[in-house]
């Protein structure tokens, strides 16, 4: 029998300002308005030999809530690679501050809970 291949996921809410520049002119998405946002990080893989899990819970919640408080109450246009600040663009932003310390790192979920978006990247 093959090893079990486990998937964890934490969750961070941040609360943020965009605007983008794609559409008409006078379109609703070119003005600055904000959003309350939801992340999901999993990290999948098997447990090594002598390993309780996958990757430790505590550890995942903490880097995934600092890169969540990076943004947090801020304008996303004003990030580094936000400038384009789409649900697609947030879910390669968390991916790309997460997969150093976590190489297992296998889906990001970006959602707009209260306009019922979401955006998944696996990977």
């Amino acid at each position: 029998m093959s090893e079990p291949v486990f998937e964890i996921t934490k969750a961070a809410a941040f609360d943020a300002a965009h605007f983008l520049q794609e559409g008409p002119p006078d379109h609703r998405y070119r003005r600055m308005h904000g959003h309350s946002f939801r992340v999901e990080a999993s990290v999948r893989g098997v447990r090594a030999p002598g390993d309780a899990w996958v990757a430790d819970l505590a550890t995942l919640d903490a880097k995934l809530a600092a890169v969540a408080a990076e943004l947090d109450h801020g304008l996303l246009n004003d990030k580094p690679g936000l400038e384009r600040p789409t649900l697609e663009q947030l879910c390669l932003h968390f991916a790309e501050k997460l997969k150093a310390d976590f190489p297992n790192l296998s889906k990001i979920v970006v959602s707009r809970p209260t306009v019922g978006e979401t955006c998944k990247l696996e990977l």
